[in-house]
């Protein structure tokens, strides 16, 4: 497994440790281990020229806040995108699975 950003056809980005679900050598579904929502809170500002000063605040939350489980299959004709995180990102998921955010 690895730790991987899944942006949804509902548009949600999903982090999680994901592992690929295969059937008759297709992948049918992916695995999500632990998935948490990555919730921008700060506006994001498009420009061709690089500000080193703009900065994105990224909040996580458990992806399906009534259930107890910690794996969730998902579709692949769910998923439009699957990307590695940034460090920081990464980071932040790391300590949060881990219970050690502060």
């Amino acid at each position: 497994m690895s730790i991987k950003v899944a942006v949804l056809q509902s548009g949600e980005q999903i982090i999680a440790e994901m592992k690929e679900i295969v059937s008759e050598d297709r992948p049918i579904a992916y695995l999500f281990k632990q998935p948490h929502k990555l919730i921008i809170n700060s506006p994001v500002y498009l420009s061709e020229e690089k500000d080193p000063q703009t900065s994105v605040e990224i909040t996580l939350s458990k992806w399906i806040l009534v259930s107890e489980e910690d794996d969730v299959p998902v579709s692949v004709n769910q998923v439009v995108a699957l990307v590695e995180p940034i460090d920081s990102v990464k980071k932040l998921y790391e300590e949060k699975v881990n219970g050690t955010d502060y």
